[in-house]
């Protein structure tokens, strides 16, 4: 059993901050006359300090939680916050894991997350496969200031749904006139979708520093007796302009207010994976996007753990293999690097960042793990981040920064 550090709080005081003036004038001193040298000095006074981004530790402590496990995990490096979804809550947590509020009452599934840099909000996949309805959940965390708040009430979420995923996800591909449902052993759900999970936002691909984009992966079931199953698939979403589409999610009564179709839609061929790319990760400092995942099963394939698109590569048009009529679709291209499968070309790396993975811009990131714990005669979840360093070494391309799992023995 680990010896963990948990922060789980059941309530929060926060204390004001003081802050003092300096050198601001007396509101007895005089007015300098009228274009004066002083008074031009006065009337532009001297910006404000650059605030200093704060050091980002080794090891983080998300607290363990009632929920299922921790599933994605993104950081405000600026502001010293972090983001957990632990599947059916999402938790805020400083850098030495204080809780400072959470998001209940979720029933569907909390996937992957992610920091829109644009408008400062967390986005997020957000599953209800029994109603066929996905979305993406977006967090106000502004207004997330205690434990506790409620994903419908509080006002603090909103929810785009998103109707490409439902097709693909209901698509009947044997043609029986019957959707199966959540089950793997069939032959529906186009390209084998799951429904989504990574999400991440970037560039379009090739385009370094084009506008920001939403990237959202499917999830893809684990199915060895298919072949249209062997591609990540991943929408591209501009959401500059989902304010129109954004609502509060009613969970008995899921709305279907989203865009009708994404800005595209993109292929990587990796070989089938199981429920596929749980966490998707745009990396700023290499200009590539992560992708890692849960094995997959296919004899025939490598069945790496992470995989990477070459971000500087743009998607070019091509045939999407193994599907039951011949069909073409933007696909992506890995990158040159590290291991490679000689009879299907895939390449890839071995690394655990399945439960979260955020990169922090300066070639460091945090990658999540988590599992079980007792406290008070209740098994619950919990989450931590340690802090990687790229190396690009095989079959593992990161090293850890400071003591894996802040010391802690397993």
């Amino acid at each position: 059993m680990r010896k963990a550090r948990l922060t789980t709080v059941t309530s929060l005081a926060l204390s004001a901050l003081a802050f003092s003036a300096v050198g601001l004038p007396s509101p007895a001193t005089a007015v300098p006359a009228a274009g004066s040298a002083a008074q031009r000095t006065q009337a532009a006074p001297a910006a404000a300090p650059k605030r200093e981004r704060p050091e980002l530790p080794a090891y983080i402590h998300g607290g363990a939680w009632p929920t299922s496990h921790v599933q994605g995990v993104t950081v405000d490096a600026e502001n010293g916050l972090v983001y957990w979804s632990f599947t059916q809550a999402l938790v805020k947590t400083d850098l030495a894991g204080n809780v400072i509020g959470t998001v209940e009452g979720l029933t569907g599934h909390l996937g992957d997350i992610d920091l829109n840099p644009r408008d400062g909000r967390v986005y997020g996949s957000l599953e209800y496969k029994a109603e066929e309805a996905f979305y993406i959940a977006v967090f106000d965390v502004d207004a997330i200031d205690r434990p506790g708040m409620d994903a419908e009430t509080d006002g603090v979420m909103t929810a785009v749904h998103l109707s490409e995923v439902v097709e693909d996800f209901t698509a009947d591909m044997d043609g029986d006139g019957v959707f199966d449902g959540d089950t793997a052993d069939t032959a529906d759900h186009r390209y084998g979708c799951s429904g989504i999970d990574g999400v991440s936002f970037g560039p379009s691909f090739g385009s370094r520093h084009g506008a920001t984009r939403l990237m959202v992966a499917y999830g893809v079931y684990s199915h060895t007796g298919r072949a249209d199953n062997d591609h990540q698939v991943i929408l591209e979403y501009d959401v500059s302009d989902w304010s129109r589409w954004e609502r509060p999610l009613s969970q008995e009564d899921p709305h279907r207010s989203g865009p009708r179709r994404p800005a595209g839609k993109h292929f990587v061929y990796t070989g089938n994976t199981n429920f596929g790319v749980q966490n998707l990760e745009y990396d700023a400092h290499t200009g590539d996007w992560m992708m890692a995942v849960y094995p997959g099963a296919k004899e025939e394939f490598p069945n790496y753990s992470l995989f990477i698109v070459d971000g500087s590569v743009r998607p070019h048009r091509g045939e999407i293999a193994g599907q039951p009529e011949r069909e073409r679709g933007s696909l992506l291209t890995l990158v040159r690097d590290g291991l490679h499968d000689p009879g299907t070309g895939v390449r890839g790396w071995e690394f655990h960042g399945n439960y979260g993975l955020a990169a922090l811009g300066d070639g460091t990131y945090y990658a999540a793990e988590g599992g079980p714990v007792e406290e008070g005669g209740q098994t619950l979840q919990e989450g931590w981040v340690d802090r990687y360093r790229w190396t690009g070494a095989t079959p593992t391309p990161f090293a850890p920064v400071g003591s894996v799992s802040g010391g802690l023995e397993p």
